[in-house]
């Protein structure tokens, strides 16, 4: 046989045993505890770090969207919500929180780049400890286990409140949206970023959207997804609410992440074997989930939101310590 038949039956092989896998089990939601487990063993077998990096959301591709690096991407994400959101209003020494900080990257870049005091909190106690060994010393920034429905801040503690990727697998959308902003104080700057399915005003799923939204949800433990426009009525209608939310889709400027994330394992599979053999068949596990969250970003079943305060009062010459 040549080579690329030997590559082509490797690769069908690979395929197969991914589909047998991925259809046999599944992460569904149960109670936090089955996000928390999730993230665990995601951490320990370093699959998501060797292949995403220290940030665990997706990348920043422009609008127009352009070919870009998957790693300076997911980094340029970073800036991108920061000029977004005006969090780089706030002076250096602002206190910002970051819900859902995973291994902490994303806390990293908002200390290291913008001078802020960064907060990192997940629910993942596996997370956390990467995320501390991961930051040099000397770096504001700081990372705990608490869970984003009972944050065990005082209210107000916060210039900024910053969370990328979360809200998916928290199953009380508004109590999320309320300790988002309970621990925001007045005027303070609001940076949300998230994967929302299409509301229902929209139109309703048919047969084949329902299929593919049943897996999102199962396959990486999502109880629910909010719409856009829902988690912004979940941010209006709080307790807490600080005023206006302003919202935007960016969803074509996330969306080569999917195909960029299946690609970095095909460009590096050595780097995923040298994982051992139970982070390598998670990897070829994944794929599936990947190439249908694709295919729903890609066709308006799911929109990438992201969600600010409208014009937030603040100037750089006040003081964050008062």
């Amino acid at each position: 046989m040549t080579f690329w038949l030997w590559l082509l039956l490797l690769i069908a092989l690979f395929s197969c045993i991914s589909l047998i896998i991925w259809s046999k089990q599944d992460r569904r939601y149960q109670t936090s505890q089955t996000v928390a487990s999730a993230y665990d063993a995601w951490t320990n077998d370093k699959l998501l770090e060797v292949l995403w990096g220290e940030h665990v959301h997706l990348g920043f591709y422009g609008d127009p969207p352009k070919r870009r690096n998957f790693q300076a991407a997911k980094d340029d994400f970073v800036h991108q919500l920061v000029s977004w959101s005006r969090l780089d209003q706030l002076p250096k020494g602002a206190k910002i929180i970051d819900v859902g900080c995973g291994i902490g990257g994303s806390s990293r870049v908002l200390a290291k780049t913008y001078g802020f005091d960064v907060l990192g909190i997940s629910i993942s106690p596996e997370q956390i400890k990467r995320a501390r060994q991961l930051t040099p010393q000397g770096l504001s920034c700081r990372f705990e286990v608490m869970d984003a429905l009972n944050l065990a801040i005082p209210s107000g503690e916060f210039d900024g409140v910053w969370s990328v990727e979360c809200g998916p697998h928290i199953p009380d959308k508004q109590r999320y949206a309320d300790e988002l902003l309970r621990v925001l104080r007045p005027n303070g700057i609001l940076a949300v970023a998230d994967w929302n399915r299409r509301d229902f005003k929209d139109g309703r799923m048919n047969h084949l959207e329902k299929i593919v939204m049943k897996q999102l949800l199962q396959q990486w433990a999502h109880p629910e997804f909010s719409s856009i426009i829902g988690f912004k009525d979940n941010l209006l209608n709080s307790r807490y609410s600080h005023g206006q939310i302003e919202i935007d889709d960016w969803t074509a400027s996330t969306l080569p992440s999917w195909i960029d994330s299946i690609l970095e394992g095909v460009r590096r599979p050595i780097d995923i074997i040298n994982l051992g053999p139970t982070a390598f068949l998670k990897g070829i596990r994944e794929a599936p989930t990947m190439l249908l969250m694709h295919w729903a970003f890609a066709n308006g079943l799911m929109q990438f939101g992201v969600f600010r305060c409208k014009d937030p009062c603040y100037s750089k010459d006040d003081s964050v310590l008062s």
